[in-house]
């Protein structure tokens, strides 16, 4: 029997990303997008955490869902130690509303300008929410690297292009979509949920 998860998301990519790992796996698992079932529905943000967020829109599309099915949700930011942790959980609206990459980049680079080039610490982290059926788990990743004092790269999107991971010589923006898909912090929370999931087969 084919479980059905439903994807907190309208990114077709991300929704073809999590398809393809689950096949790949073995995994008898087909993923939906919420378009499925009336749309996402409006969730507003107010945890203080990935887990707790993640949690939020993974059951925020549960409450309109039907109730024999999984519901996954993924939040995810970038965590600059010289700033004690910022942008974390406000990643994709530190500059303000409307959300807007450039001027994220942009408050970041001129937030970090004094930090020495061996403090500039930071990770990408993803969690992912699976709710449901019972179920309410969570699954962490993290990719460590340095933030750059200048953009590298037109690939990718938010952070990635002042992004150095400590296990390659390319940022986010630069490196090939393979090697990222092995290192990347949603890679590896992903990694995590495909485990837990061929567990319960």
């Amino acid at each position: 029997m084919t479980q059905i998860i439903y994807l907190a998301s309208g990114n077709a990519h991300k929704l073809n990303e999590l398809q393809s790992a689950l096949d790949s796996a073995g995994l008898s698992v087909q993923v939906l997008g919420p378009n499925k079932i009336g749309g996402m529905p409006e969730v507003e943000e107010t945890g203080s955490t990935f887990e707790a967020n993640a949690l939020l829109k993974a059951n925020g599309l549960r409450d309109v869902g039907p109730s024999d099915a999984w519901y996954l949700a993924d939040d995810s930011g970038i965590e600059i130690d010289a700033l004690n942790g910022r942008p974390g959980v406000i990643s994709a609206r530190y500059a303000g509303e409307p959300c807007d990459d450039e001027k994220n980049n942009d408050k970041v680079i001129h937030e970090m300008i004094d930090v020495p080039n061996e403090e500039r610490s930071c990770r990408f982290r993803c969690v992912l929410a699976l709710v449901g059926q019972g179920v309410e788990e969570t699954f962490a990743g993290a990719c460590e690297g340095t933030l750059l004092r200048a953009r590298r790269g037109d690939g990718g999107f938010g952070y990635d292009p002042l992004f150095l991971p400590d296990e390659s010589r390319h940022t986010f923006a630069e490196i090939p979509l393979d090697e990222k898909a092995k290192i990347s912090h949603r890679a590896r929370a992903l990694k995590k949920l495909i485990t837990w999931l061929g567990q319960k087969r």
